[in-house]
């Protein structure tokens, strides 16, 4: 879910894993050559949905913590080919939790249907991410150091 803390905690996990780590956010904007909300703006949701799908199926490493961005889900293929590279770990929040942890939804690059609010977009993808985890971590109260210690105990599992 946004603001669930994949790309802080991720990061902190692969050094404590002794790993490396990798953002499929910053990779999308990088072959894009703006960021994620310019995309889905300017190109759209259909658009931003196969540069994110088409991101995920190119990539080819091993011994890395992955940060995805939470649209991932939506596709089976990226997903299939994630569950190739290794575990999947889903870092879970409460709806309340997960507002209270966005500040400002128009700069994040969330992907929304049109008409479709933040609780929507939660209630939509929850099953997805239950139906694709290796693991499931609850970080509704959890610091950095917890969740992302959590990530290294799911992932030497």
């Amino acid at each position: 879910m946004p603001g669930s803390g994949k790309s802080t905690c991720g990061v902190v996990a692969a050094k404590m894993l002794l790993k490396n780590f990798f953002d499929t956010d910053l990779l999308i904007q990088n072959i894009e050559g703006i960021s994620l909300q310019n995309i889905i703006d300017t190109r759209g949701n259909d658009y931003f949905e196969g540069a994110e799908e088409s991101a995920i199926l190119d990539l080819d490493i091993q011994g890395t913590v992955i940060a995805t961005g939470g649209s991932v889900i939506y596709s089976d293929k990226a997903m299939e080919h994630l569950k190739t590279l290794g575990k999947i770990i889903y870092l879970h929040l409460d709806y309340e939790h997960m507002c209270g942890r966005i500040s400002d939804l128009s700069t994040r690059g969330v992907l929304m249907k049109k008409g479709e609010n933040l609780r929507d977009m939660y209630n939509e993808r929850l099953p997805l991410y239950k139906k694709w985890a290796d693991t499931t971590i609850d970080c509704n109260d959890n610091t950095i150091e917890q969740t992302a210690q959590a990530i290294v105990s799911a992932a030497e599992n």
